[in-house]
């Protein structure tokens, strides 16, 4: 198992309890919950995969997501008193997968020759688009659109990914500090309150 491979379950269990925690959080019954995490998990990485022609998309032909959603829905749901706030475990393990799923989206661009910039695009709506559909599903408006800097810090993660990869460093090295770096930055911009002004109405 290459550390890639290992970072995208990760990534996908994180976005699973997430959107578990959020339909629990609405008062959803089990189905609803288990939906929302199903959606919140593979959401950006299906659409990635059908912009850019990847069918089968990546988690029908790979049981092991299957897998991880549904162990990250029973812990959710068996769990879920020990989480103190439902607010703080969401910006955890939002902030665990859209650092994940930002490189996987690069990766996948890279793979198929695509410029730069539409990989950090890939790499942004990997990571925040799974995010949408289940705030969508939960009548919330989506933190992408919100005042919180979420998807510029996937913006920022690309520009890291790149500029580190232009001193050639190994691969697991490259996807480990970028990734560390996206992390730090959302945690910090939670901490101090960042955030992108908003244009007056």
């Amino acid at each position: 198992m290459t550390l890639f491979y290992l970072l995208d379950i990760i990534g996908t269990m994180a976005f699973a309890t997430s959107g578990a925690l959020t339909a629990m959080s609405k008062k959803l019954d089990l189905f609803g919950v288990l939906i929302v995490a199903v959606v919140t998990a593979v959401g950006g990485g299906t659409l990635r995969d059908v912009m850019i022609g990847s069918t089968p998309v990546c988690w029908r032909g790979d049981l092991n997501y299957v897998y991880a959603i549904t162990i990250a829905f029973v812990l959710a749901v068996v769990f879920r008193g020990r989480f103190d706030k439902y607010r703080t475990s969401l910006l955890l393990f939002d902030t665990i997968g859209f650092g994940v799923f930002t490189l996987i989206g690069l990766a996948k661009g890279l793979a198929i020759g695509l410029h730069p910039v539409i990989c950090v695009a890939l790499g942004m709506i990997t990571a925040c688009f799974g995010g949408v559909i289940r705030d969508i599903l939960c009548n919330d408006i989506p933190v992408i659109f919100q005042r919180e800097i979420y998807a510029t810090i996937c913006l920022l993660g690309g520009a890291v990914f790149f500029a580190l990869r232009y001193f050639n460093l190994p691969t697991d090295v490259l996807y480990l500090v970028t990734s560390l770096v996206m992390i730090a930055v959302r945690l910090l911009a939670i901490r101090y309150k960042w955030s992108l002004p908003s244009l007056p109405g």
